[in-house]
């Protein structure tokens, strides 16, 4: 998917997105005591974290990212029964809005098929599908959209980055298609800080192009990761500003979804990429 090409993205309860044209945010909310950036400010309050979607809504984000477990490296795994309470009611909450586009953000089955129940329109899977392959059928049943993360933890991976991610990707793809879901309905994450070092994070922003032969279009993540901040000197209080480099960047690559933190910083980033792009493309 290069530049500018309009994809329709069709997800869960009828909804749709149109992909290309313009920069989408998806704005991260993690229910959960311990991730890296943002972990304890909402866990046990899904009022607090409903409220937080909805200004997130407000700074420019159209899809609002649930999640109930942290995904940093040697983060302590919780059962399905605790994500599901975390994430369950927030997502309900969200949902009896009606101003967003909701995301959950995990690798397990049920607990994607009761997020899309109460609301959800997308699964977004760390795993691609590979540790939960059921997960595949839930998206096929509830027609959810579904993005499948490349993840390198756990397995041994190709020494080359592209071919490493077509390595995974590919067999993410053979899962989704073989459980019936429709390729209109997926986009790819290349799993920036996922089990890869900060120069293979960096030479992987460069060569994103290269992952557009597989045909879907791109989500990315590089907000607040480790090689983002790791590039500054001293404190790294700019982790957003550095964040929104990348995402321009990226931008200028073909992603289409931007998944952030701070949403107003990158809105404003993306703006300012999507005006010179348009001029370039004119």
């Amino acid at each position: 998917m290069n530049w500018g090409n309009s994809r329709v993205w069709r997800l869960a309860h009828g909804r749709e997105l149109v992909l290309g044209p313009s920069a989408i945010l998806m704005a991260i909310l993690n229910i959960t005591p311990d991730s890296f950036s943002d972990g304890g400010r909402f866990a046990g309050e899904a009022e607090r974290a409903v409220e937080e979607g909805l200004r997130l809504v407000v700074d420019g984000a159209s899809i609002i990212d649930v999640g109930g477990e942290s995904t940093r490296p040697g983060a302590e795994p919780v059962s399905a029964e605790v994500e599901q309470t975390r994430i369950l009611p927030v997502i309900e909450g969200l949902a009896k809005s009606g101003t967003c586009l909701i995301s959950v953000d995990t690798y397990r089955a049920e607990t994607a098929r009761l997020a899309v129940e109460a609301g959800a329109h997308i699964v977004n899977d760390v795993w691609g599908a590979q540790r939960d392959p059921a997960i595949a059928d839930v998206a096929a049943r509830t027609g959810a959209g579904l993005c499948l993360m490349h993840t390198g933890r756990e397995r041994e991976r190709l020494t080359d980055v592209i071919a490493d991610q077509f390595h995974f990707l590919e067999r993410s793809l053979a899962i989704a298609a073989a459980a019936g879901v429709e390729r209109d309905r997926i986009v790819l994450d290349p799993g920036f800080g996922f089990a890869k070092e900060a120069h293979e994070n960096l030479e992987l922003m460069m060569r994103l192009t290269e992952l557009h032969a597989l045909g879907s279009p791109l989500l990315v993540g590089t907000s607040r990761k480790r090689f983002v901040r790791g590039v500054l000197s001293g404190e790294p209080a700019n982790a957003d500003v550095a964040t929104a480099a990348t995402s321009v960047l990226l931008r200028e690559r073909g992603a289409a979804i931007f998944r952030v933190h701070d949403v107003a910083t990158n809105r404003d980033a993306l703006q300012m990429a999507d005006a010179a792009l348009g001029a370039r493309r004119t």
